[in-house]
């Protein structure tokens, strides 16, 4: 499997997250980033668009060889269902139809997961405030891998198969790691999706329910878009928790590679942060950055300092509710 090298644990530290701080001190200096804040008017129709392409496409795949089913789930379904996945991670912040319609955002997000085969969105907000509000947050941030992950998947070929896994740690390692009551919103995600995978398998049969699944699958696992994972918060430099990335696969990812931005102002639609790296660009352009997922994804698997336990940690003391 390789030779085994690299770290033997987490990169613990004792200071609280950078996005706090750099945030007040940004809006400090520039106001006007307030602006920003609040829905994105276009989103709705943006994503009702990949979603109706891919109802379209399923159509159009029903009678293919199965050969071309799991090409075209690689090669193209898969990449708007990744590209889903990031819409549902943009609405989860409330950015398609703002705070006052909360569950507006919610159902919309159901909608948006139908392509992608399986029920997600419901779940993935439920943990995805807490990687922002404890991030790196030891068993809070469920974005961080556990210390099996960190342990055994420490070599270029077992590294390889972390990253083509990667679907499954994600879907498995918060009930692990940080487990919560199942919620209602779940329950009718699991209901709307299951109903629609039903409906698409009465109309076209299987191949379509293959081609949305195993597009979700691939392509969140070893393909080129899958670097934002990698990328975002793994420590190529140390001390360095939180990297952005500016090059043209934003464009089909609802700008996530603006991840410092990101997580400085949540609240601020994807299409906004190139406006606030723009404003605030002395607090950005000195930052470490990364220029290709690709390269991400090649050097996390072959240096020897990178791989699951390159992550920053730290312990976060909760008051208890009484």
């Amino acid at each position: 499997m390789g030779k085994t090298g690299g770290r033997g644990d987490f990169e613990w530290v004792y200071t609280d997250q950078p996005h706090t701080s750099r945030r007040r001190e940004i809006l400090a200096k520039y106001p006007q980033i307030k602006t920003l804040m609040g829905p994105d008017p276009q989103l709705k129709w943006v994503v009702s668009g990949m979603v109706l392409t891919q109802f379209f496409a399923c159509y159009m795949v029903h009678t293919l060889p199965w050969k071309w089913i799991f090409f075209w789930a690689y090669a193209f379904g898969g990449c708007i269902n990744h590209s889903l996945t990031l819409a549902i991670h943009d609405i989860s912040h409330n950015v398609a139809f703002g705070n006052k319609l909360a569950k507006w955002n919610r159902w919309f997000a159901m909608w948006a997961n139908l392509p992608i085969g399986v029920p997600y969105s419901a779940a993935f907000k439920k943990y995805h405030i807490d990687h922002h509000r404890y991030l790196g947050g030891d068993k809070l941030d469920v974005d961080i891998p556990t210390d099996m992950e960190g342990w055994f998947f420490s070599t270029p070929a077992r590294k390889i198969l972390w990253l083509f896994l990667q679907p499954l740690f994600y879907a498995l390692r918060p009930l692990v790691v940080n487990p919560k009551p199942l919620s209602l919103l779940e329950v009718q995600n699991a209901a709307v999706q299951l109903m629609v995978d039903l409906i698409i398998y009465y109309l076209w049969g299987l191949k379509p329910i293959v081609y949305l699944i195993a597009g979700s699958i691939l392509c969140m696992g070893l393909h080129p878009i899958s670097g934002h994972f990698i990328a975002e918060h793994y420590m190529f430099l140390k001390g360095h928790e939180t990297y952005s990335y500016y090059g043209p696969l934003n464009m089909i990812t609802f700008n996530v590679g603006y991840h410092m931005e990101h997580h400085d102002f949540p609240s601020i639609p994807g299409s906004k942060l190139p406006q606030v790296k723009q404003i605030a660009a002395e607090y950005y352009d000195t930052l470490p950055q990364h220029t290709s997922w690709t390269r991400v994804l090649w050097d996390f698997v072959f240096d020897d300092s990178l791989g699951p336990y390159a992550r920053i940690k730290r312990e976060y003391k909760l008051v208890k509710q009484g």
